[in-house]
């Protein structure tokens, strides 16, 4: 069996040659975004956006959340991927990237399908939890602050329904998860993270090493026989407060 292949610029060009279908709209925002030199680092590789697109409708997502707006690729992505119908949650603090998303989103026709929050993820989160209460999303798409991954991941645990799908982008942070010199908050949070999805029954996961390293985490029903938080069974039949 073959190992992992080393993805030098001319295979990673074959594979856009081959694969990619993306178009004037998005290759207009992946440049106008890739031209902000400060932020380079931040823009979404156009096949990551086109993953997103074809996550979004295999899992047949209605309702998708997405922490971290940013310009607004692949909240764009996802949108397009949207049934009729359709509602994709976007949320981010910075007014000015989210603008230049606002008039990718009106440019591809998708604006109608996308509602922009300006607030923390936290608050978000919590907001969206009294307002539709649990397992209430398909998708939950998590791109926000690194440090604050372990916290989202639980609420989003909470939002997302069974069988529903979370993914995290940045899991290898630039490859800072293996430097035991790196030991800064926001790689510390990624591999608390990490380390803590390996061993959670709660969910399935795979961590594809593609980009800067995207995990996708598949929501699992409740299991009757596994112990609940206080120690006591989940048998059919028994209620818990």
């Amino acid at each position: 069996m073959a190992g992992q292949v080393e993805v030098s610029d001319v295979l990673q060009q074959y594979v856009r040659d081959v694969s990619l279908r993306d178009d004037e709209v998005l290759r207009d925002l992946a440049a106008e975004t890739a031209g902000m030199s400060a932020l380079a680092a931040m823009v979404t590789m156009p096949e990551e956006g086109q993953l997103l697109g074809l996550l979004t409708s295999l899992v047949g997502a209605r309702n998708v959340l997405e922490l971290g707006t940013f310009t607004g690729y692949g909240a764009l992505c996802m949108a397009r991927a949207l049934p009729s119908g359709g509602r994709l949650v976007t949320c981010d603090i910075s007014e000015r990237w989210t603008r230049i998303a606002q008039r990718y989103w009106e440019r591809a026709g998708v604006a109608d399908r996308i509602e922009l929050r300006l607030d923390t993820a936290t608050k978000v989160l919590d907001t969206l939890l009294a307002e539709q209460g649990p397992d209430s999303f398909d998708l939950i798409f998590i791109d926000a602050d690194k440090s604050g991954y372990p916290d989202y991941f639980e609420r989003a645990l909470t939002l997302v329904r069974p069988g529903g799908l979370i993914i995290l982008d940045n899991t290898l942070f630039f490859g800072r998860v293996v430097d035991p010199a790196a030991q800064d908050l926001d790689t510390l949070a990624i591999r608390e993270l990490n380390a803590a999805l390996r061993d959670d029954d709660r969910v399935e996961l795979s961590l594809i090493p593609m980009a800067d390293g995207i995990t996708l985490v598949r929501k699992l029903a409740p299991d009757p026989q596994r112990p609940s938080p206080d120690g006591s069974s989940r048998e059919k039949g028994t209620r818990h407060a």
